[in-house]
């Protein structure tokens, strides 16, 4: 069962040059739920007409009735005030759990499944294990693009590489939002692709914690991107608080920078950022020119993560990443870890050599596994430390009006009394409500509420919070027997002794609770350039097949397998392909009860050429450049025609000594100094008149050299 853990020391203080020091060197738990605050009331948000203009960072201690927390156990409602805020103003809402996740765990992959009024999607991502036997923490790595895989295995976690596209994707229009998340919530949905990119690791981690944990730990996960993908890791590791480890990597505008700050230091900005990919909440355009009227700053986004483990790297050689607004923000931010006496939990790191974009810092490698150590396997206490480069250091006084407060504990040490016995009724497939009989407060801070929690051995999965002493469960597993028990919260975080346990079984939905068959003898004909039939030999089920899900990833390897279709038969139609592209497939079967089979062989195809039926053109905007290198974006490439375009492939010269580093939103090849760029699977159909606006490279240069790449032609 869960023991109460001992509350972290005094304050710490920090120093911008060295290490942030305090008492303790503890490394602070995650929570054993999403969002610890979702019972707080939250009351008085301001509406976006009434928002007054100011230029000083909002006080992350002000309550939204206007008085101060005074108490450290006050932060965790004012967190969700901030939370609200966020919400609102800047990403879109985040919803809770679904009624429905399901998935599997193995040793090379997770698959996960979600159903939600009425409306499902699927997604997967794959596992790199370290050596060893397990069971391991482990890192996300968004679109294989953030801290160096090799020294997070080499610390003894696990990646678990996340295809964010699978789940929310790019170069889409914001009325016309496309993935697993979108299915799920509209494709007219106001939330962004970066809450929606954290929605879709929440779903990873619930079927974490529904395995039996023998593979991968439920309570030690960690989260880490670079680029876009680092702004993605940055806002799903504030908004989930079972993430111990946030690892940031030269996130810019829409990730760590304070709003603020963007405009002055010439970074990019507000309006690009939101207008280059839906990444923020639709709410933000009305902000882009004006972020002073913002009611909350990503100083405070970072105390969102207090006391929790948070490692920004960033580069302070790329002006138009914003180092300096990102270094004020991590500063602001450390002030609630100060307050909450975490503040050696929190590193922020921009002294570096200059370098490429998103690679892997020799400077960093030793904080990482430190941080992993620390936060994730529990074997570590290095303190954090505010590591600011002097090229771009931030002076958070120009920024804030307002002083760090001293927070209390209230003076209550005293644990409230123990709840009484739950009992269960209501029980269903997939939940149950539970009462019990109340608690008390005896220690004068007063009753909080209650945490639910199921008991499954050393690491207990809490399943819910409530205000009050009864809860309605969700999202349980059918026919599962479940032992449950209580503890009661006050005001000051104490908690109470273990309720005593109550056991149910949930139902077993009519009784069915064997899967089908794995499809067999999966196969792919009849291929052309924009389309495959698929067959395969028929599943069986002990009472009858009710249809077929079809899977398919980019790609001859890695890549995610999302659903792209059903079928009632033993055979299957894709069409909407792109031209001279690989895919794979498998098919998996279901039954009527909502089981679903293994997945099938995976039968792989690679699409026909496509008949160019339009002109096109390659035109590059310079999005920043620096001495030794630059990024073109967007790479925007327009059906000049009067025909529809069916795949495109764009080819330029670099100047000699340039070298790509890297690309986006399609596939590249270099021999020489000659690079092509052909389409990927999701922008490869282009409208008489349209433009995409999605593709980008980064490349490097001699030091000094100003030439840029030349002969953009189109096909």
């Amino acid at each position: 069962m869960i023991i109460r853990l001992v509350a972290l020391a005094v304050a710490a203080t920090l120093s911008v040059a060295g290490a942030v020091t305090g008492v303790s060197t503890k490394a602070a738990a995650a929570a054993g739920v999403e969002d610890e605050g979702a019972d707080c009331a939250v009351t008085g948000l301001p509406d976006a007409g009434s928002l007054p203009t100011d230029t000083r960072l909002p006080d992350p201690f002000k309550k939204l009735d206007g008085t101060r927390i005074s108490a450290r156990s006050e932060w965790r409602c004012r967190r969700e005030e901030i939370k609200k805020l966020a919400e609102k103003f800047v990403y879109g809402e985040k919803p809770g759990k679904p009624a429905g996740v399901t998935g599997t765990v193995s040793r090379t992959g997770i698959t996960v499944n979600v159903s939600h009024n009425g409306k499902s999607s699927s997604f997967s991502a794959s596992v790199d294990l370290p050596s060893g036997s397990g069971p391991f923490p482990a890192v996300v790595v968004f679109g294989g693009f953030g801290a160096d895989t090799a020294a997070i295995k080499a610390a003894g976690a696990a990646v678990i590489n996340y295809d964010p596209y699978a789940v929310g994707k790019e170069g889409t229009p914001r009325n016309n939002k496309q993935g697993a998340f979108y299915s799920i919530y509209g494709s007219s949905s106001s939330t962004g692709l970066l809450l929606a990119w954290g929605w879709g690791v929440s779903r990873i981690i619930d079927v974490i914690e529904q395995s039996d944990g023998s593979i991968l730990r439920a309570d030690a996960t960690g989260v880490t991107g670079c680029s876009r993908f680092g702004k993605g890791a940055f806002v799903t590791g504030a908004f989930d608080q079972r993430i111990a480890l946030t690892m940031p990597i030269e996130s810019g505008s829409a990730g760590v920078p304070i709003f603020r700050g963007i405009p002055g230091e010439g970074a990019q900005s507000l309006s690009s950022a939101y207008g280059e990919q839906p990444w923020l909440g639709d709410a933000f355009g009305s902000f882009t020119s004006s972020p002073t009227r913002l009611p909350v700053d990503t100083h405070e986004i970072v105390g969102m993560f207090a006391p929790r483990g948070l490692f920004i790297m960033d580069n302070p050689h790329i002006t138009n990443l914003g180092p300096k607004s990102a270094s004020v923000a991590a500063l602001g931010g450390a002030e609630i870890y100060k307050a909450l006496g975490a503040g050696e939990n929190i590193t922020y790191w921009s002294d570096i050599q200059d370098g490429n974009h998103c690679a892997n810092r020799p400077e960093w490698r030793t904080p990482l596994q430190q941080n992993i150590q620390k936060f994730l396997l529990k074997t570590g206490n290095a303190p954090g430390a505010m590591r600011i480069s002097a090229k771009a250091s931030g002076n958070l006084s120009q920024w804030r009006d307002w002083q760090t407060p001293v927070l209390g504990d209230s003076g209550d040490t005293t644990p409230p009394s123990t709840p009484g016995t739950p009992a269960a009724t209501n029980v269903t497939t997939t939940g149950a409500t539970l009462t019990w009989a109340a608690a008390t407060d005896q220690g004068g801070s007063g009753l909080a509420g209650y945490n639910v929690y199921r008991e499954v051995g050393a690491t207990d999965q809490q399943l819910g919070q409530s205000a009050t002493n009864s809860i309605t469960l969700s999202g349980l597993t059918a026919s599962t027997q479940y032992q449950v028990y209580v503890r009661a919260r006050d005001g000051a975080g104490n908690l109470s002794g273990n309720s005593p346990l109550v056991t149910f079984t949930t139902t077993t939905g009519g009784g069915d609770t064997s899967p089908p068959t794995a499809p067999a003898g999966l196969t792919a004909s009849g291929t052309t350039s924009t389309g495959t039939s698929l067959s395969w030999t028929a599943s069986t089920d002990d009472n009858g097949v009710a249809g077929y899900d079809i899977l398919r990833a980019p790609g001859t390897s890695g890549g995610t397998f999302t659903q792209v279709g059903t079928s009632a038969a033993t055979s299957f139609s894709d069409t909407g392909l792109a031209p001279s592209t690989t895919y794979r497939y498998q098919v998996r079967a279901r039954d009527a009860a909502g089981n679903t089979s293994p997945v099938s062989n995976t039968a792989q195809v690679a699409t026909q050429p496509g008949t160019s039926t339009g002109a096109c053109t390659a035109v590059p905007t310079v999005q920043t450049q620096w001495s030794t290198g630059y990024v073109i974006q967007p790479l925007t490439i327009t059906n000049t025609g009067t025909s529809t375009i069916n795949g495109w492939t764009v080819t330029f010269t670099l100047p000699a000594g340039h070298t790509l580093t890297g690309s986006w939103n399609g596939t590249a090849t270099v021999r020489g100094q000659t690079v092509t760029i052909k389409n990927a699977s999701h922008n490869g159909t282009v409208a008489p008149g349209a433009s995409i606006t999605n593709v980008g490279f980064q490349a490097s240069r001699p030091n000094g050299d100003t030439a840029l790449p030349s002969g953009y032609t189109c096909a």
